[in-house]
């Protein structure tokens, strides 16, 4: 059973029903299939009458058998369950895929940091190279008072052999993903690596 609204409390003398639907919108409610609520630690199967949605998350639902105030005051609080389990997204793997910024090689995936929202890439950095051939820009302002570049630290952080970079995986960044050839090109913004 899933839990997709709660009833939050009753609306008018015929039995309507007040609920805050979470994890699906209104919409996705499917009027066909009965809806659930516990009584005694028992599923009580109703079908669903009306439905008018208020908002992006809350609608008013008039039940089959809850037909007046008493009736309503009665699931006031009680969650809503429909039959089912949640699916889970799939998720991709680009681990020891080559990654590509527009066509360009910029490492190899060696992993996923997986921060909701915002799941980021770990490509292991390349070897120490030129800087001319190096997929990092050099910069060379000075940083006040080392005498050195704070961008070129970075720079020389980020091509050292065991520090990984952080890319976002974004799905407005990906440009083509190639199961066949493993390769992920991303369109990232300029300045990121």
């Amino acid at each position: 059973m899933l839990q997709i609204a709660k009833i939050l409390k009753s609306n008018g003398t015929d039995g309507g029903l007040l609920i805050g639907v979470r994890d699906i919108e209104v919409a996705q409610i499917d009027l066909q299939e009965p809806v659930f609520i516990e009584f005694d630690g028992l599923p009580v199967p109703f079908f669903i009458q009306d439905l008018q949605q208020r908002g992006n998350s809350k609608a008013i639902i008039h039940l089959n058998d809850i037909t007046s105030l008493a009736d309503a005051e009665e699931v006031v609080g009680r969650a809503v369950y429909v039959e089912g389990e949640w699916e889970e997204e799939e998720e991709l793997d680009f681990t020891g895929w080559t990654l590509l910024c527009r066509g360009e090689r910029v490492g190899v995936v060696s992993g996923l940091e997986p921060i909701p929202g915002n799941p980021l890439l770990i490509i292991e950095a390349p070897p120490q190279t030129p800087a001319a051939s190096s997929p990092f820009p050099t910069l060379h302002p000075q940083s006040p008072g080392s005498g050195r570049s704070a961008d070129a630290d970075l720079a020389s952080l980020k091509a050292k052999p065991g520090n990984d970079i952080l890319i976002p995986l974004h799905p407005d960044l990906i440009l083509s993903a190639d199961p066949a050839t493993r390769t992920l090109d991303l369109d990232l913004p300029d300045g990121l690596l």
